[in-house]
């Protein structure tokens, strides 16, 4: 039977906290801008898929398991932190101004660009966060496969729209050209915040 209160709870978690700007989202805005549309979109694909991922985790008890075991948790959480500094470093590292959109694009395959999204998403401690304790909260006991489905179904559905929102509107032509003047100092941007991220989690797991 499905259970349209805790389905509709879900809806309302997922699309405040998919909106919140975090690495997923510099991610996904860093590379529709610097590389081809295609690779944003291979990138959200693999963003969405580890979300997918996550809150099947959640329902089916990741919460119950970071609490019987704080420090897989932990883990997670300090293998995130490093990985927010290296990403946010690389992006500072490799920053350069380019004349045009067109050699501005960064030249990877769609296969990196999605496993990137994967990579990001998976050390993205607020995601662990998130689906593990929060999301687990609104799926009800003893769950059913329709409510299970239906749930992961505004997950995949949701996320695909937001970040491909985002994917196919900052790679159109007039918003990436207009980037090209300022491109060097946006991939510091991005980079710089990637690495606050980082910080502010690392402050977090230190303040607890």
């Amino acid at each position: 039977m499905l259970d349209l209160p805790a389905v509709f709870t879900v809806l309302l978690i997922y699309i405040t906290g998919v909106m919140i700007p975090g690495p997923n989202f510099v991610a996904v805005t860093h590379t529709a801008i610097s590389s081809t549309r295609k690779n944003a979109l291979a990138l959200e694909f693999g963003i969405v898929l580890v979300n997918i991922a996550w809150a099947t985790s959640a329902i089916l008890g990741l919460g119950l398991l970071f609490r019987l075991f704080p420090w897989f948790a932990l883990s997670i959480k300090i293998a995130g932190v490093m990985y927010l500094f290296w990403f946010g470093w690389d992006l500072i590292r490799k920053a350069k101004v380019t004349p045009s959109h067109s050699t501005s694009m960064t030249t990877v395959s769609m296969k990196a660009s999605f496993l990137k999204g994967l990579a990001v998403n998976i050390a993205n401690p607020k995601s662990v966060i998130f689906f593990g304790a929060v999301f687990s909260a609104a799926a009800p006991d003893n769950i059913s496969i329709l409510t299970l489905t239906a749930m992961l179904a505004v997950v995949g559905i949701v996320a695909t729209l937001w970040y491909g929102f985002i994917a196919l509107f900052l790679s159109s032509p007039p918003v990436a050209n207009s980037f090209l003047n300022i491109k060097s100092l946006f991939d510091r941007c991005c980079g710089s915040a990637m690495i606050l991220l980082g910080l502010k989690q690392a402050y977090e797991i230190v303040r607890r």
